[in-house]
């Protein structure tokens, strides 16, 4: 049986361009080239039929290493907490307070781009920072 390499996370939600720019900001991504014939996405989004115009919007790792997110848009808002949520990993191999330190660091930086500080889990050694995203998915820093 082949292994799989690789893989996308797709997101539901409203404003799709709006969060793949957040998810951008927040990762380090970059919104890839639009599709050969378009100079932009926007001329990419005009040609297609007023339904399905801003119905979706995609973000990469520059590096090619990390996975494809996908956002698409869906007609009902979310209504309970995510059954998936991706850890934003800023503090590994930190522990305590230096830990501690460069999560609060990281949320610092999201909060301005419209991230929700949820909640800091903190034992004195181990640490994590619950947020959310700019339509109220929740990530983890870690």
């Amino acid at each position: 049986m082949a292994s799989i390499k690789q893989f996308q996370v797709t997101f539901d939600c409203a404003e799709p361009e709006r969060v793949a720019r957040f998810w951008c900001e927040v990762l380090g991504y970059v919104v890839p080239p639009p599709p050969e014939g378009f100079a932009t996405w926007d001329d990419y989004d005009r040609s297609l039929p007023p339904e399905r115009q801003g119905s979706a919007f995609a973000c990469v790792d520059p590096s090619g290493v990390g996975p494809r997110l996908y956002f698409q848009r869906v007609p009902e808002g979310k209504a309970v907490k995510n059954r998936l949520h991706l850890d934003v990993r800023v503090g590994t191999g930190l522990v305590g307070e230096e830990r501690l330190a460069a999560l609060e660091a990281e949320c610092a930086r999201l909060v301005p781009l419209g991230a929700v500080r949820v909640r800091l889990l903190y034992d004195g050694n181990d640490s994590c920072i619950g947020m959310q995203d700019i339509e109220g998915n929740e990530f983890c820093l870690d």
